[in-house]
């Protein structure tokens, strides 16, 4: 059978594959790669990863048009996955951007990323990685995000099965954000799932059981969830950029460092951490 070649064009800008290629040029000179070593330069490896992130397409078609093979490409892949997830914020560091940019308030939401993993059995019998919320397998990802819901730090990956106030409880976010209400003045705003989390953390007012809201308690609601709304960009921006982040074939607790580096990515094409 012959083989149709084909012009492709990705949807990032020249700049982004550059500054990814001289971070894994990088990366090749700490490990002491000698140079010709190498089937692809770092500037190809670039564009192989942005390849997957972006058209989210399949490791065989990468080695195939790269002339090498899949183990290769898995390689050349996970290697690029680590160089960007090293540098991204951690979240010290992004709530300190956060203060340092003056915002008024930031957004928590959770994220689930849908994952091809098969069953497999947690506390109780229960299947770890099923979200009964959204009804698949999937890692549950907390995002925080600027006002307008630009975002700025992900959270290692927890089990789809796991409520939201578990996991941010789990990565210190609980404590650090209600901290950061209490320091400087600056809440974070979120949905219901997070209720009696803290003072901090502000949410919609609960309607009483066999109860109405008040007036005040309607208008609150009103006013919280149009500002919050804005969060659900952050989670979008990821997803919508990344179709690599709408379904991972990977091991699902390679979620962690490929949220990671596609924040990274997004913020080298934007040219913003804040």
């Amino acid at each position: 059978m012959t083989s149709i070649t084909y012009t492709g064009v990705l949807d990032v800008s020249r700049a982004t594959a550059e500054a990814l290629a001289k971070l894994l040029l990088e990366h090749r000179e700490r490990l002491g790669t000698r140079k010709g070593t190498r089937t692809l330069g770092p500037f190809k490896q670039s564009v192989l990863i942005l390849r997957w992130f972006l058209d989210g397409a399949r490791l065989t078609q990468l080695a195939r048009d790269n002339r090498i093979s899949v183990p290769t490409a898995y390689r050349y892949l996970h290697e690029g996955l680590t160089v960007l997830a090293d540098h991204a914020p951690d979240l010290s560091t992004a709530l300190e951007r956060a203060a340092a940019a003056g915002f008024t308030h930031l957004n928590l939401d959770g994220t689930v990323i849908r994952t091809d993993r098969v069953t497999a059995p947690g506390p109780n019998k229960a299947d770890l990685w099923w979200s009964g919320k959204h009804k698949h397998h999937g890692g549950n990802v907390q995002v925080i995000s600027a006002p307008d819901g630009w975002p700025l730090w992900v959270s290692p990956v927890r089990p789809g099965r796991e409520h939201d106030t578990t996991c941010a409880r789990t990565h210190g976010l609980i404590a650090a954000l209600n901290r950061l209400a209490d320091t400087l003045g600056i809440p974070t705003l979120t949905d219901l799932g997070y209720q009696n989390a803290g003072a901090g953390l502000r949410h919609p007012v609960k309607k009483p059981k066999d109860g109405k809201l008040t007036e005040d308690a309607k208008a609150f609601n009103s006013v919280i969830r149009g500002v919050h709304g804005l969060a659900e960009r952050a989670n979008a921006l990821l997803k919508v950029t990344f179709k690599a982040l709408r379904r991972v074939s990977l091991d699902p607790k390679a979620i962690t460092w490929i949220t990671r580096a596609a924040l990274v990515l997004l913020q080298m094409e934007h040219g913003r951490t804040s």
